[in-house]
């Protein structure tokens, strides 16, 4: 399905999302990690995704909560992330194009970095892991 319009409302977001987590869970590399950690609760983790992003990106304030504490202990590596943020990407470039569009690749690659680095901070007892 291909489309040239923007993010809009929340059927949008619910497309969006479905799609991205629809690829996630086959791709070879996160879809363990991601299947795993997340288990037969995949409905809720969705309706989870739909507030994260109608709120960010809609400005409908549904979602409430801090989502680093889960990730926190993932196992988890620069690929993963990457491999996330290429998945991510590639689904909104092939259902929008506009401003909300690129403004979810934007706060997806600020989150996935974000993520990254408080990961790899409490792997290393609190030391940034430029340190030696």
């Amino acid at each position: 399905m291909s489309r040239i319009a923007d993010i809009q409302n929340l059927d949008d977001i619910k497309l969006l999302v479905d799609s991205f987590y629809t690829k996630v869970r086959k791709d070879e590399l996160i879809g363990p990690i991601f299947n795993e950690k997340i288990g037969n609760q995949w409905p809720s983790h969705l309706e989870r995704m739909y507030r994260f992003w109608q709120t960010i990106l809609l400005e409908e304030h549904t979602y409430s909560g801090s989502p680093f504490p889960a990730h926190k202990h993932l196992p988890v590596a620069k690929e993963h992330f990457n491999r996330w943020m290429e998945i991510f990407t590639e689904t909104i470039d092939s259902l929008y194009q506009g401003p909300l569009a690129d403004e979810a690749k934007l706060r997806a690659k600020n989150m996935a970095e974000m993520f990254f680095y408080k990961i790899e901070y409490f792997r290393n007892g609190g030391r940034n892991f430029f340190e030696n």
